[in-house]
């Protein structure tokens, strides 16, 4: 019996060893898949934390039902051109002798960029009705005290949310999908803009077809464009702006629609899309690279979730690594809403600049104004605008005091002096 026992005392322990081997060699081995599979957990993760609502908008035919009658503006394209199309040609004859995408700037002891968030000119919804109800003329949506500014900087940068196409479906099951008249785009020649973000969740909301039409109008109206090409190689490309000795890098990515298969497809090594950075490597890489090409990098980023003013889990460690790999300066896009302003590897990050001429929503916006000259950045100014019925406009007094106040508060270790401009404290 005791034998009987022992034997049974024995059997148990090997056993319970075999059991705590197994036990620790099934540890290691998630470890060890965790650690691989580093990259895939995290897609996961933003899947399940993305805001998959976008914000509601007002059409153009819910504010001015009038102007839709009998089809009354819809294909309209008498659109007023003035802004800095001289310039813009200007600038075509002065890179002949530069580099594929680089363009020429005024040789100046420093120049200034200015940037601005979500933009619009879908004619179906209440900013293109509210340009057309007031005669195509652009100085009655958007102040001209801002149209100076951003007419006047030496280069003026929009994220273009939509594409430009008369052709196409939009895409099945998506709350939104905008698309502009290919014409339309002479408004964005009126506003100044020098250069457009196309990466973001509307690129080809009308299909591939739409993201191709988008890049036809842009290069025939002599606009550069960053974040989406016919293939991954020119969806990565950085555009630069040579002033003098100094070189001065754009480059643009979206990490929005955190999913395997988006809506938005990402480009390929032979197929049209969006440069996706909801994985770090990629747009790291890019960065790196382009930053042995010049001497100030910008990093212009869809990123985050919409209608929050607080910027999502994974975008202050994405922040680290792209101005650890090289970024100057980071710009956000995507929220729909204004966001706090951090310094981090002591690079400016501004998280989202919100919805510029967008929709018809009261809510604050700005510009940003970055001076740059030999030395780097020389200084970065957050200009607080309002927008309100479809209209833009400079906040002053008491409002910009507001603002300003606003950004104070969501905004952590940083200084805003009474004139926007932007310190680490």
């Amino acid at each position: 019996m005791r034998d009987t026992l022992d034997v049974n005392a024995g059997k148990n322990r090997i056993a319970g060893i075999a059991a705590t081997v197994i036990s620790v060699l099934l540890f290691a081995a998630f470890l060890a898949f965790l650690i691989v599979r580093k990259n895939n957990i995290r897609e996961a993760e933003l899947a399940t934390n993305q805001n998959a609502q976008p914000i509601p908008q007002i059409s153009g035919e819910e504010l001015f039902p009038e102007l839709y009658e009998d089809g009354a503006i819809l294909g309209e394209s008498d659109v007023s051109v003035s802004g800095n199309g001289e310039q813009l040609q200007e600038n075509e004859e002065s890179v002949q002798n530069l580099p594929e995408n680089t363009y020429a700037l005024p040789d100046k002891d420093t120049v200034t960029f200015t940037f601005a968030g979500d933009v619009l000119l879908d004619e179906e919804y209440a900013v293109m009705s509210t340009y057309r109800a007031n005669g195509s003329v652009l100085e009655e949506c958007i102040d001209p005290e801002l149209l100076d500014i951003m007419r006047g900087s030496d280069i003026f940068m929009i994220n273009n949310e939509f594409p430009y196409t008369n052709r196409g479906t939009p895409l099945a099951n998506k709350a939104f999908t905008f698309c502009a008249d290919p014409a339309n785009v002479q408004v964005l020649k009126d506003m100044g803009v020098d250069i457009v973000s196309l990466a973001n969740n509307h690129a080809s909301d009308y299909g591939e077809i739409s993201l191709l039409d988008t890049l036809d109008t842009l290069e025939g109206a002599g606009i550069p464009y960053v974040g989406a090409g016919r293939d991954l190689d020119e969806a990565s490309k950085v555009v630069f702006y040579q002033n003098g000795d100094v070189k001065i890098g754009i480059v643009s990515a979206t990490e929005v629609e955190r999913l395997a298969t988006p809506d938005t497809k990402g480009a390929t090594a032979d197929s049209p899309g969006t440069f996706r950075c909801f994985q770090n490597d990629a747009l790291e890489e890019v960065i790196r690279e382009a930053k042995k090409e010049c001497d100030f990098l910008i990093v212009y980023v869809h990123w985050g979730t919409e209608s929050t003013d607080e910027p999502d889990w994974s975008q202050p460690g994405q922040a680290a690594d792209f101005t650890a790999a090289g970024a100057d300066v980071v710009i956000g896009a995507h929220p729909h809403v204004l966001q706090e302003i951090a310094y981090v590897n002591d690079v400016p990050v501004f998280y989202s600049l919100g919805n510029y001429w967008f929709n018809s929503k009261s809510q604050d916006s700005c510009l940003v104004t970055l001076e740059i000259g030999e030395e780097g950045l020389v200084s970065a100014k957050f200009i607080p605008c309002r927008t309100e019925s479809s209209r833009t406009y400079l906040a002053t007094g008491e409002e910009a005091t507001r603002i300003l106040d606003y950004m104070r508060g969501l905004s952590e270790g940083v200084s805003i002096d009474a004139d926007g401009y932007v310190t680490p404290q």
